[in-house]
């Protein structure tokens, strides 16, 4: 028990009686339902803490099948350039009758980032980049690539729409001597749009479009193989 020297001044007790009576009026209405919210509450939070566990775990799940992906990704596309790289090196030689030709990964190391590059040697003439080519040199060496993913994963049918228009004589008979010869070993058959007479005359069917009456087309059809074989 406190004695009569111990006791705080009456004006100081009045001040703080007055200033919890403040404190306590300025914490507003007593909620009764505060135990039972607050464990509502802690229900919510324990289910979005499970739900975040959730989706970190799904986040995880997902970079590694990422991750796997472009392991087999830089695995498979690898062995598809070597094909194709192969394939081009060798219908290369065969169009342009001998030089020599390669295909360089660039700017990157990562295979699925990295751009490519074409160099090229045409008989006579040093290893390039295909930029730097004539427009014939350019075209017979896009032939090149194009046919070298081709045979990398032929379909039942290719369809070539101009491709010889660049061409000279030589060369077109290049050409279509590589479709003859990838024709023959594949069971690819080829669809070829061309104007060039030395292009139709070593295909087996020809298709044409022709007037005999002005405003009046007309399809034609003509077999060459067997063309050939009554004349002979």
């Amino acid at each position: 028990m406190q004695s009569l020297e111990e006791l705080p001044e009456i004006d100081k007790a009045e001040a703080k009686l007055e200033r919890l009576v403040h404190e306590r009026e300025t914490m507003g209405a007593v909620n009764l339902r505060a135990e039972e919210e607050a464990s509502e509450l802690e229900q919510q939070i324990t289910g979005m803490t499970a739900e975040r566990d959730d989706l970190v775990a799904a986040i995880g799940r997902l970079r590694q099948g990422i991750s796997s992906l472009n392991r087999e990704g830089r695995e498979r596309f690898l062995v598809a350039f070597e094909q194709v790289s192969g394939h081009f090196q060798q219908l290369f030689t065969k169009l342009f009758g001998g030089g020599k030709a390669e295909l360089r990964l660039t700017e990157s190391e990562d295979p699925l980032e990295a751009g490519l590059e074409i160099h090229a040697s045409p008989p006579g003439k040093k290893l390039q980049v295909m930029s730097l080519l004539s427009g014939g040199e350019q075209a017979l060496t896009a032939l090149s690539l194009l046919f070298a993913v081709f045979m990398t994963n032929p379909a039942p049918i290719c369809v070539l729409d101009e491709v010889d228009a660049p061409l000279d004589d030589l060369n077109v008979e290049r050409f279509c001597s590589l479709v003859n010869d990838i024709a023959g070993r594949t069971d690819t058959r080829f669809l070829i749009i061309t104007h060039h007479r030395v292009t139709m005359a070593r295909m087996d069917r020809l298709y044409g479009v022709t007037m005999a009456e002005q405003g009046v087309s007309q399809l034609v059809s003509v077999n060459l193989q067997e063309a050939d074989r009554l004349v002979a």
